[in-house]
């Protein structure tokens, strides 16, 4: 049997598009004829993809907006990914999916606390769908920093996927996996990208007819140089960005062994295939960088040469929503210091609220909080409940385009506003203008409106 092994990792994603007044995915005339974008990927990619088989044979995340669109609107799909990784957890002892932080926020610039939360909630919810902890975790954007590795390695994650150009040291292993060695005094698994091959599949795709031709290109040698090769792209590029991705993908794994190598998973590598934690070589991380973006985290900052176009939006835009959250986390804060709670548990804990598990009393009545009255009850499940909109602020599609007027950064004031509603509703405070005020300071480039335009033409849905 070979000793080359291959993944392909999927990354399956969609920005949130719901919206957070009327928790419904609006229409997207970009989309026709579909409804919005989530329904024609989905018939483009997800559907066939599942119907195909071929997540029983990837390793793959299905981020949590997604997930949630899936199981509501096209269910047959979204059960079918759930089938598969259970058949691959039945055959292998292992599953092949990997959970991801919920929110795709960009974690090292989310202070330690928020990282906590966002891995929290991501892993809960993989859970819950999935019936299972997850073993691996993607990071959006691939974003890194020794933080957040050490909260996901304290939150039980055994590894996660970084690029070449995100770590230093020595690669004989392929894709790995590798050591990381965290400051707490634990170590992380990581599998490292091919960032070339992964390109060449993704933005010069072969036709099916000429996948052979693409093995011998560029997996032959590399097999005769590695044991394991890792992939990793975004899962739309199977049927969504190439047409002829879903049979592209099936020719590469029906030629295996004609071309001497073995289609895996990493949850199936890790297990059956890696070398112990102490063997492993370790690598350095290199801090705040991500898959997408060569200048370090610049995109979701201050903007860089990776957007075209005035960036100075985004510094503005991030400003502001920072400054909010200061404000929002205050008011949770001093009302929770006020009833005697620990905030950051009993928020990490809400999750069990949001994905239904159970109503928002019984909630505070196993957390020891049924000795509150109806107010007091009423007053902290809002701020709990603010709290989950304003971690949605920070999806990172808010930043990652090149103008403030478009639908993400939008969806991040909406979310803004929705948060403001539920603090006032709790505390009678009104923290609206400061963030008004703030937003001011962000314009597009293209069309001259405002964060405070697009914040006043989103006031008419909220109930302010």
């Amino acid at each position: 049997m070979t000793d080359c092994h291959l993944c392909i990792h999927g990354h399956f994603y969609q920005p949130p598009r719901i919206d957070p007044f009327t928790g419904r995915v609006p229409r997207e005339p970009d989309a026709a004829p579909y409804t919005n974008w989530n329904a024609l990927i989905s018939a483009e990619c997800y559907t066939p993809v599942a119907e195909a088989g071929l997540f029983e044979r990837l390793s793959f995340n299905l981020g949590g907006t997604l997930a949630r669109w899936l199981d509501e609107h096209d269910h047959q799909t979204y059960q079918k990914i759930v089938d598969s990784e259970r058949v691959h957890r039945e055959a292998h002892g292992v599953g092949n999916g990997l959970a991801q932080s919920v929110h795709h926020t960009i974690l090292p610039l989310a202070r330690r606390r928020d990282k906590i939360c966002q891995v929290k909630w991501g892993i809960e919810s993989f859970a819950r769908r999935f019936g299972h902890r997850p073993a691996g975790l993607w990071l959006p954007e691939m974003a890194v920093d020794y933080e957040t590795l050490e909260v996901a390695a304290v939150e039980g994650v055994r590894f996660t996927i970084l690029s070449d150009e995100q770590v230093r040291g020595d690669l004989s292993l392929g894709a790995g996996p590798y050591r990381a060695d965290l400051p707490n005094g634990g170590s992380i698994a990581v599998f490292v990208r091919d960032r070339h091959l992964s390109n060449s599949l993704s933005f010069h795709m072969p036709q099916p007819s000429e996948v052979e031709h693409w093995l011998r290109e560029q997996v032959e040698w590399r097999c005769q140089r590695d044991r394991l090769l890792l992939i990793a792209t975004d899962g739309e590029t199977f049927g969504h960005h190439h047409k002829q991705g879903i049979q592209v993908l099936e020719r590469i794994i029906q030629l295996s062994q004609s071309y001497d190598y073995c289609v895996t998973t990493l949850g199936h590598y890790m297990q059956n295939g890696a070398p112990p934690d102490d063997e492993r070589p370790a690598l350095e991380i290199v801090e705040n960088s991500a898959w997408s973006c060569g200048h370090g985290l610049s995109r979701w900052v201050v903007g860089c040469d990776c957007t075209p176009g005035d960036s100075r939006w985004k510094g503005a835009l991030r400003r502001a929503l920072d400054n909010l959250a200061c404000d929002l986390d205050h008011a949770y804060v001093c009302e929770a210091e006020r009833l005697q709670i620990s905030p950051w548990p009993l928020r990490d804990d809400y999750i069990a609220v949001i994905l239904g598990r159970m109503d928002g009393f019984t909630f505070l009545a196993e957390h020891g909080l049924a000795h509150l009255d109806q107010p007091q009850s009423r007053r902290l499940l809002a701020l709990l409940e603010a709290q989950f909109y304003r971690q949605r602020m920070y999806a990172s599609c808010t930043f990652f385009f090149e103008d403030l007027d478009r639908p993400e950064p939008r969806y991040a004031i909406a979310n803004a506003i929705r948060a403001l509603a539920l603090t006032r509703y709790a505390t009678g405070e009104d923290l609206s203008h400061g963030f008004d005020r703030d937003l001011k300071a962000a314009v597009s480039g293209k069309t001259g409106r405002t964060g405070s335009d697009l914040f006043e033409s989103l006031l008419t849905k909220a109930e302010l």
